[in-house]
């Protein structure tokens, strides 16, 4: 994979958006339903994806192709964590962009936004996903029982973080 960037979500970005969110395999672990996202929806989204407490990111390769949208959502300048969220087209699977993405993300996090912890829920049988944030260096910390029903299922909800001082010990 070429080198990754992270910058604001811009209206170009709208086709890769669609394409991830109306794909099965992408949205099949989310709560909410992106397979009825609309381009216009997706225009708002773009339109209120950076403020004080919400900041998405479009991840985009050397050639600022859209590959994936990166957050941190429910920002706390008081007690300083985020919530941390990722979802990629599935061209981009395999190729340790997300990783990088995620790197980048928690650089953003700790250094400019100067957060103490950065934080995830995941659907506990979303292996794939869980693999990746352990590699980014979040640590595993409990589980929500039947925490939630996913397409009439009810699933365990597992949480993960990582503190500034964890990121910086594993020298990303």
């Amino acid at each position: 994979m070429s080198e990754i960037k992270l910058r604001r979500l811009e209206e170009k970005d709208i086709p890769g958006m669609l394409e991830w969110m109306h794909d099965p395999d992408v949205n099949r672990w989310f709560r909410f339903d992106a397979a009825a996202m609309t381009q216009e929806r997706a225009h708002k989204f773009i339109s209120d994806s950076f403020t004080e407490i919400n900041r998405h990111y479009a991840i985009a390769d050397s050639s600022d192709e859209y590959l994936g949208t990166i957050s941190l959502e429910e920002i706390d300048t008081e007690n300083k964590h985020a919530l941390y969220a990722i979802s990629t087209r599935r061209c981009v699977w395999g190729t340790g962009a997300a990783l990088a993405a995620t790197r980048e993300l928690l650089k953003i996090a700790f250094d400019e936004l100067d957060l103490e912890r950065v934080y995830l829920n995941v659907i506990s049988c979303n292996i794939r996903a869980k693999r990746l944030y352990e590699k980014a260096g979040f640590r595993y910390e409990g589980c929500f029982r039947r925490h939630l029903k996913l397409n009439g299922e009810w699933q365990d909800w597992d949480w993960f973080a990582i503190l500034r001082n964890e990121f910086y010990a594993g020298n990303h």
